[in-house]
């Protein structure tokens, strides 16, 4: 069945059931009463239930007809904004997006990829706003912009929320600390050494790695430094102040410059973890441009994130 042929079906059906009438219906349609009657009758035998009670005075709703008309109104809405972005993206996209993502994340991997967005649609512009926080999952700030990436657990169900890039933690310390204090053989060795560590709520995968099949936690016993924000960690591994658990977008150039060692990466990269990053929206807020960057987005990052694809072929262990 045509969009329209179907628009149309779900359109009369709602009128039906607004009305309580064929004849009013049909007044809302190029249709006599008794046409009206039969495309009802056809959705019911399509459908296999009843949706209206007849009699000779009106037309009542069967509890399967109010519960069909929210599935019809919901898909008269789709079809209309699947419609009106076809039409939109059959030209040239125009208009503003308002994003918001972390500092770090979007200074070493966003900005590069809008500014390459920007170059392919020339009639589109980004606002970007870098904030702090990389692990609020409420999507706080929509409505003031479009989209939002972050990472972690969703935590609003309301939320559409699309993978972009999955994430990968990777224990890693500068050859300096390494030099001084031993390498560790395995993560069991963590609790000898020194570490660098989150000051307060932790990501969900800081320090647990995978040994015998298990999940296990490991941490260094002595935290050199504490903060809440992963660059400052950064910072104190690159200073040779002990090992961080850091994710592999964070840390990879430094890795492959050789500033920072892998540990435990004899067999490859860790697996990625279960959670990853996502760019958060509200549905009924959802419009054509910003579905166009996220497809950017995706493509960009996923299926496998170019720190990743680049420390895959550059690793040194």
């Amino acid at each position: 069945m045509s969009p329209d042929i179907l628009t149309e079906q779900l359109s009369l059906f709602l009128d039906v059931l607004h009305t309580g009438s064929f004849s009013a219906a049909a007044r809302r349609h190029p249709l006599t009463p008794s046409a009206v009657a039969r495309r009802i009758d056809a959705l019911e035998n399509a459908l296999g239930s009843r949706l209206f009670v007849r009699s000779t005075h009106a037309v009542r709703p069967t509890p399967a007809g109010n519960a069909f008309a929210e599935r019809a109104r919901r898909i008269i809405e789709e079809l209309r904004l699947a419609r009106a972005e076809a039409v939109s993206l059959s030209s040239a996209p125009e208009g503003l997006i308002r994003m918001d993502a972390p500092a770090a994340f979007g200074r070493r991997h966003l900005a590069p990829a809008i500014a390459d967005f920007l170059v392919a649609y020339p009639g589109l512009d980004v606002q970007l706003r870098l904030i702090d926080s990389f692990v609020d999952m409420h999507g706080g700030h929509l409505g003031e912009v479009d989209l939002v990436l972050r990472a972690g657990t969703l935590a609003d169900t309301r939320l559409v929320a699309t993978p972009l890039a999955k994430m990968v933690r990777i224990a890693c310390a500068s050859p300096a600390y390494l030099a001084s204090r031993g390498v560790p053989g395995c993560p069991s060795d963590l609790p000898q050494h020194d570490g660098l560590d989150w000051d307060g709520l932790a990501p969900p995968f800081a320090w647990r790695f995978t040994v015998n099949g298990q999940q296990r936690l490991y941490r260094p016993a002595r935290l050199r430094m504490t903060a809440n924000n992963a660059e400052t960690l950064l910072f104190g591994a690159l200073a040779g102040l002990g090992i961080a658990h850091l994710p592999t977008w964070l840390v990879s150039e430094y890795l492959l410059r050789g500033e920072l060692q892998p540990l435990f990466c004899e067999n490859g990269l860790p697996e990625p973890e279960t959670t990853g990053i996502y760019a958060l929206r509200l549905e009924h807020e959802t419009n054509s441009r910003s579905r166009l960057l996220l497809e950017f987005l995706k493509s960009r990052f996923s299926p496998v994130p170019p720190w990743d694809l680049a420390l895959r072929s550059g690793l040194r262990s």
